[in-house]
């Protein structure tokens, strides 16, 4: 039985992300192709190395990315050239001076992460693996640029009809997520529903994801957008988003704040009041309402946008007014 549901898992997996792996593996194997057919290099390693790199990168990080393996590569290759000449292929010695150095050149320079990992690496694979003998040193850099572009032009075509869509269906996600929450609430408090209520708490603290999922989901756009000349006028779209995730943070917070009190309240023995619940379902259907007109906003209808935002503001005003109605001269709400 354990067998199968991680059979299970694992294709759900690849349902969701077999679009990557066929992106990665694309790219490498035309990287390969241009090395060696187009540029004849004998033994373009760092070709599809460096587009397996740049891709691996999370979308809107992967031009810095692409900058830094070449920029690496280029350190390995004029320290691993050096030090041979100096000391000769495949000694110990040699080893340790080239690791050292490079990684020296590249921290002086500011490199972390990829960058300071992938300039160790290529020096130390032209040390051991292909040492250079003054032919072959100058392709490593070619390659390593033509792994990079490739990856950035596959970036490019995967999102060029519409590069900011996944962002559309990220913030559909998260808003739709935050509305079914808030009803979640409202219905374990008109049900005196204690597991629900904590089910839904431990929703709302793994709401933050969400959060960061926007955040990541406007860096990508953004970079899809800069690659994109024919669509940068869209830049413009990104910053309603943009600007709306601290809010949206804030809002994230409120509620997992409520979710507490509804766990609280979920287990005394009076029975919530129903203004409670009507109150919530409201200001659920105002938050699914504002993620609407969100993502109308970025698909640039205007109109639909100016719709949904309409209905947000009267469902949010419902949810005031039904709240509002709790609080009275001898009624009180824990």
């Amino acid at each position: 039985m354990v067998r199968f549901s991680g059979l299970r898992t694992a294709g759900g997996r690849l349902r969701h992300g077999w679009r990557p792996v066929l992106e990665a593996t694309v790219a490498a194997t035309v990287a390969w192709l241009l090395a060696t057919r187009w540029l004849g290099h004998p033994q373009p390693f760092f070709a599809p190395a460096a587009a397996l790199i740049v891709l691996g990168q999370a979308r809107g990080q992967r031009i810095r990315r692409a900058v830094e393996v070449i920029l690496g590569v280029a350190a390995g290759v004029l320290v691993a050239d050096l030090v041979v000449q100096a000391l000769g292929p495949g000694s110990t010695w040699t080893v340790f001076t080239v690791i050292l150095l490079t990684v020296l050149l590249a921290v002086a320079f500011g490199a972390t992460g990829v960058t300071l990992v992938q300039a160790a690496v290529s020096a130390l694979y032209l040390v051991v693996v292909a040492p250079p003998d003054g032919s072959l040193v100058p392709f490593r850099f070619v390659d390593a640029l033509v792994g990079g572009a490739v990856a950035l032009a596959a970036s490019l075509l995967v999102d060029a009809r519409h590069p900011l869509a996944p962002l559309v269906a990220e913030v559909r996600r998260t808003f739709d997520e935050l509305s079914g929450l808030l009803g979640g609430i409202a219905d374990a408090l008109e049900d005196r529903d204690e597991p629900a209520a904590v089910a839904a708490l431990r929703q709302a603290r793994g709401m933050d994801a969400r959060v960061d999922g926007l955040r990541d989901g406007v860096l990508a756009a953004g970079e899809a957008l800069r690659l994109n000349v024919r669509r940068r006028r869209h830049m413009g779209r990104l910053r309603s988003v943009d600007e709306s995730i601290r809010q949206i943070d804030y809002a994230v917070r409120n509620v997992r704040v409520l979710a507490r009190a509804g766990v609280t309240l979920s287990r005394l023995h009076t029975p919530a009041p129903p203004e409670l619940g009507t109150a919530l379902r409201s200001l659920a259907e105002a938050v699914r309402q504002a993620g609407a007109a969100l993502a109308a906003d970025l698909n640039g209808q205007e109109e639909t946008a100016d719709r949904h935002a309409t209905r947000a503001d009267g469902s949010a005003l419902a949810a005031v007014h039904a709240a509002g109605q709790l609080f009275g001269p001898t009624q009180t709400l824990p």
